[in-house]
């Protein structure tokens, strides 16, 4: 095994190589550039294009360059910008190559000047992509990780980011035997709950002071005797106060503070993986036609297919990293309510813990929380949907024409019933709360009696309470069931009914219109793009439909009043009575009735 400082030193040789190589780079464009001007002064008169694309392809090789040392002084390891320029840049140079190597083949070399230094430019580009895909070492002035084993997602390059290829070891480890806690890598430090809570926790406190803010009072102080307890009831009178309605802070803000920048990331991939899931339907369309032209040259073909492939590898990686994101935004949503609400639950005030049951609370951090994480996953398709929806019907009367109103018509029928049936479901998930919350505070209280429970022998009528309950929560649930299997069915058939209507409808409007093989393979395709929207459309609201239960009655319990923390004074008094009472009136919350008197 090499030791650290020969790895480090090799890490060094490959930046240096890397710098010098962009100088090189430099050097061979302004070479070109210097060589026109050469031809300008001796009388000849070159083309305009052999000043410019010098001129800028040297300044842009300057610029790549100083971005390598730039880079290297921040500490990054590898640089997903550079690695996606070296391949962008080498494979526009792959068309002059052919076209330079056919030329060559065909009638020889007619500017050896030209023709070398473009070789030369074209090998440096290869070495420079193959040297910038290396990942460098971790640099010396980075902190030092006091973590067993850490999650190697932290140090991965961009290339094993983009594939996931950092996690290959863990996949053959799983695969040769069973995992086992040892095997685990730590969390990253954004994905710990001392984290995500804390953010969570500063950005709640944030939209509680805002509303207190907004609260303008005008009071007036009293006097208070020291050691002396007096009749009145508060410290201060109030002289005014604004007359507003009273708002709650929102969880839902707050949320989207928190977590919302980071979930952005994974919408922006999934707005390119949309696009580009439009552009093999337009390659199919220019295949087709290349098949049915004899004259075109093979090469054409050739291009298109693998045209074809690209965007398919392209669109599968950047669906997955969309994927990622959603994914970490689910688990750091859950981590955080699940924590929050535990924190609130050790601080609330015994006229809160009579509203809100450890039943409640345990399904707030188990059910609640958990609807957010499955909310994450596809909740881009709120508005990707429509998107897709809106594209592939433009692309479909482009290629079909009025036709595809036919099919507009069906989905447009579809929408009053998942409207419909969302509604419901919302209803349901409200009564099946009520239900679980019950029954959870059923069981919660024999367990507590289970002694006095045995002593009588009440076991059979709490059992038969509990079934009860259970039976109308089940109740509930089997016609939420049948709800969902209804909008299921309706959406699972559309894509089929949409593309039977439009084809039907396009055939029978006009002899002159044919469907052949273009039309109906083309269309069949964009009729598939189709499918996930429609399908995933009603999952996604109805889930927004159960968050926005959950979010109510987390809000509702954070809303809480909080024990405080200034009531107990651990100061020294004076000599005395430790404690002493005048008149005091006393009872388990303010608005119940005094249960002592002193």
């Amino acid at each position: 095994m090499t030791s650290p400082s020969v790895r480090w030193c090799v890490v060094t040789f490959v930046v240096f190589v890397l710098q010098l190589v962009g100088v090189f780079l430099w050097g061979v464009c302004w070479a070109d550039l210097f060589y026109s001007f050469h031809k300008l002064v001796q009388g000849e008169a070159p083309p305009p294009v052999f000043f410019v694309t010098p001129l800028i392809v040297g300044i842009t090789m300057i610029v790549a360059t100083i971005l390598i040392h730039y880079e290297r002084l921040r500490g990054v390891q590898s640089s997903g910008v550079l690695i996606i320029f070296w391949f962008l840049a080498t494979l526009c140079a792959i068309v002059p190559f052919r076209s330079k190597v056919m030329s060559t083949v065909k009638q020889g070399v007619s500017d050896r000047f030209r023709f070398t230094t473009f070789f030369i430019y074209f090998s440096l580009l290869v070495v420079q992509l193959i040297l910038s895909c290396l990942k460098e070492a971790r640099p010396f002035f980075s902190p030092v990780s006091s973590v067993c084993n850490p999650c190697p997602e932290s140090d991965a390059g961009f290339l094993s980011r983009l594939t996931f290829w950092w996690f290959t070891k863990m996949a053959i480890l799983g695969y040769r035997r069973p995992l086992e806690e040892k095997d685990l890598w730590s969390l990253n430090e954004d994905d710990q709950s001392i984290s995500v809570v804390s953010k969570l926790i500063k950005e709640w406190e944030v939209e509680k002071a805002k509303l207190r803010s907004s609260e303008v009072q005008f009071t007036k102080a009293q006097e208070v005797e020291i050691n002396h307890v007096s009749d009145k009831p508060t410290e201060s009178d109030v002289l005014l106060v604004t007359n507003q309605k009273k708002r709650e802070p929102s969880f839902l803000k707050v949320l989207l503070k928190t977590f919302g920048p980071f979930f952005m990331i994974g919408s922006v991939f999934k707005l390119f993986q949309d696009l580009l899931s439009f552009v093999n339907p337009q390659l199919l369309s220019v295949l087709i036609a290349f098949v049915k032209d004899s004259s075109a040259p093979a090469w054409w073909g050739f291009c298109i297919a693998a045209l074809m492939f690209l965007s398919s590898v392209a669109q599968t990686l950047i669906l997955h990293q969309h994927f990622q994101y959603c994914f970490v935004t689910g688990m750091r949503l859950r981590s955080a309510i699940t924590g929050i609400i535990y924190r609130k639950s050790l601080v609330i005030t015994n006229a809160a813990k009579r509203s809100s049951t450890v039943g409640e609370v345990v399904n707030l951090m188990s059910v609640d929380a958990q609807r957010f994480q499955d909310l994450t996953t596809f909740l881009n398709m709120l508005w990707s949907a429509p998107l897709q929806i809106f594209l592939a019907l433009y692309f479909l009367w482009e290629n079909l024409g009025p036709s595809v109103l036919a099919g507009v018509a069906v989905m447009v029928l579809l929408i009053p019933i998942n409207a419909f049936i969302a509604m419901k479901t919302r209803a349901f998930q409200v009564e099946q709360m009520q239900y679980k919350d019950s029954r959870i505070k059923l069981m919660n209280e024999i367990l507590n009696g289970i002694k006095v429970l045995k002593l009588y022998a009440w076991e059979p009528s709490f059992a038969q309470k509990v079934v009860e309950i259970r039976s109308k929560e089940l109740n509930v649930l089997r016609k939420a069931a049948y709800l969902n299997a209804l909008s299921t069915f309706a959406w699972t058939s559309a894509p089929f009914l949409v593309a039977l209507t439009t084809f039907a409808v396009y055939v029978t409007v006009d002899e002159t219109n044919i469907l052949d093989a273009e039309k109906a393979f083309v269309s069949l395709s964009l009729f598939n793009i189709l499918r996930f929207p429609l399908n995933m459309l009603p999952q996604v609201i109805s889930n927004i439909a159960q968050a926005r239960v959950s979010i109510r009655r987390i809000q509702n319990f954070l809303a809480n009043d909080e024990l405080d923390p200034d009531a107990v004074n651990k100061d020294k008094t004076i000599p005395g009575n430790a404690i002493t009472v005048h008149n005091g009136t006393f009872s388990w919350a303010r608005s119940s009735e005094p249960v002592l008197h002193k």
